[in-house]
């Protein structure tokens, strides 16, 4: 699923449902983060993990420990750059060479609403709510606040590694837009209302992402090629 939203250069691996491959085993290092987590953590911790080690693989990096770093983002080897997500029954990991893109972040969801008063108060601001409330009177069977909530959080991680700093859900005003003829895919832009990172001497002030709705999922897909 998340494979469709991105460049061929980027590998995607991803696991439907309920697999054996939560038990997958994790490095010593690994286990450490989880050891006093709860089952449902350590599962979803070990299967997006051998996800992540599948798509080192079919770049030709040897499988390796991935941890948290700074804020809980993932640790990546030299000269590859990345992104995890997991979410009930479906988890995945795109990786790409560094010389590649600069950076990446993906994000899934439960294609469902969000929960009661999120969108407003915690997610969307007031223009991002108006063109929402148009896209679900066109096309009322997508759930357009869990879309924007997705591209938010695919925004912030492929913002993460660039800036090392947060970047609050209000502080990017997205538009998120329908393929012709397609409306369970699309695109969409993140305009950054906070100064963006530098990339070879300029600013990024925009982040651009696609978007897609399938298998009761929202999937969404950030990339951040070279200048």
């Amino acid at each position: 699923m998340i494979d469709e939203l991105l460049p061929d250069t980027v590998v995607a691996v991803d696991i439907h449902g309920d697999d054996e491959t939560g038990h997958a085993p994790l490095y010593p290092e690994e286990q450490a983060v989880v050891a006093r987590a709860v089952d449902t953590r350590r599962r979803e911790f070990a299967a997006v993990r051998h996800c992540a080690r599948r798509a080192m693989e079919k770049l030709g990096v040897p499988p390796q420990p991935v941890l948290p770093g700074d804020r809980g983002a993932p640790r990546w080897p030299e000269g590859l750059v990345g992104s995890m997500t997991h979410c009930e029954g479906y988890c995945a990991a795109a990786l790409v060479r560094a010389g590649d893109l600069l950076s990446l972040g993906i994000d899934a969801e439960l294609h469902a609403p969000l929960p009661e008063d999120v969108l407003e108060v915690v997610v969307a601001l007031p223009a991002e709510q108006r063109r929402l409330a148009r896209l679900a009177a066109r096309h009322p069977a997508v759930h357009w606040d869990r879309v924007l909530f997705s591209a938010k959080e695919s925004v912030y991680k492929a913002w993460f590694p660039l800036t090392g700093r947060w970047l609050a859900f209000r502080e990017a005003d997205i538009e998120v837009a329908p393929d012709a003829g397609a409306p369970r895919t699309g695109r969409f832009r993140a305009e950054l209302l906070v100064p963006g990172p530098l990339v070879g001497g300029r600013r990024l002030t925009h982040f651009e992402g696609r978007w897609t709705v399938g298998t009761g999922l929202v999937a969404t897909a950030v990339t951040i090629p070279h200048p």
